[in-house]
């Protein structure tokens, strides 16, 4: 009964270890923005820009909105 096992569990080790040098050789995809995607991160306000729904807990970015506020940055020190 044993030696029926051994054919089936080298076949499996060597689909195990095809499998594993495939992953490593594959090509690693290009993660770079473009222009019109970090341009989408602030909030405008322009028509044809689609409008985002969500439903449950998400966070939108790009949002199509009239008014934001004053963009600006604090820089404030914590003692620790």
């Amino acid at each position: 009964m044993p030696f029926f096992l051994l054919p089936l569990l080298i076949n499996l080790l060597i689909g195990v270890g095809l499998q594993a040098l495939g992953y490593l050789l594959m090509p690693k995809p290009k993660s770079t923005k473009t222009e019109e995607v970090s341009d989408m991160d602030n909030p405008t306000a322009e028509g044809g820009r689609p409008i985002p729904v969500v439903f449950g807990e998400v966070d939108v970015t790009g949002i199509n909105i009239v008014w934001f506020g004053d963009k600006q940055t604090t820089t404030r020190e914590v003692d620790a």
